[in-house]
């Protein structure tokens, strides 16, 4: 027999001579070391767990809040956008401002409101406007003349520098 064979024979043996404590077998001290050691990891491991999931579910509740806020902001933009709203930004500030004070507010509702108190967001058909032409399409003239046509005209009759850079100045926008 080796000794570790005899040691464990040794550890194994029954205690005898005690009435409660019968047939129990000894472990030894260096595993019993490692058993707490690996216990007291574990227990380490499901604490980390359990703050990584707080952690996660703290973050999953705020990302729902966050994304309610926005689907409410994105109806409220289309709704204004219908209404004929001219600054949405300014009209879905207001209106999201008088949804959190208000318990139940209706969408509808709250723009109607909007739309009486405060009558300069809006615009006065009540449909959404087209976008006003820019400085580089502007309208025609009369006898399918344009700006730039009658500015080089003016410029070339006149010979005056202003008409000229004027000129120079709308030709820059159109070309």
């Amino acid at each position: 027999m080796s000794q570790i064979d005899a040691d464990e024979n040794i550890l194994s043996e029954d205690i005898t001579g005690q009435d409660d404590i019968k047939n129990q077998k000894l472990v030894p001290v260096a595993e019993s070391i490692r058993y707490r050691k690996r216990a007291q990891s574990a227990e380490k491991k499901i604490e980390t767990l359990a703050e990584q999931l707080a952690q996660a579910k703290s973050q999953a509740s705020e990302m729902a809040k966050e994304l309610s806020s926005i689907r409410v902001e994105q109806k409220l933009t289309h709704k204004l956008a219908a209404a004929g709203a001219i600054d949405i930004e300014t009209a879905v500030l207001i209106t999201k401002a008088k949804i959190e004070t208000e318990t139940e507010a209706d969408l509808d509702g709250v723009i109607q409101q909007l739309k009486r108190e405060k009558q300069y967001l809006f615009s006065g058909t009540g449909a959404a406007t087209t976008a006003k032409k820019t400085a580089g399409a502007k309208d025609r003239m009369q006898n399918n003349q344009t700006i730039l046509e009658r500015a080089a005209k003016k410029a070339a009759t006149t010979g005056n520098r202003t008409d000229l850079q004027e000129y120079l100045k709308l030709r820059r926008n159109f070309v």
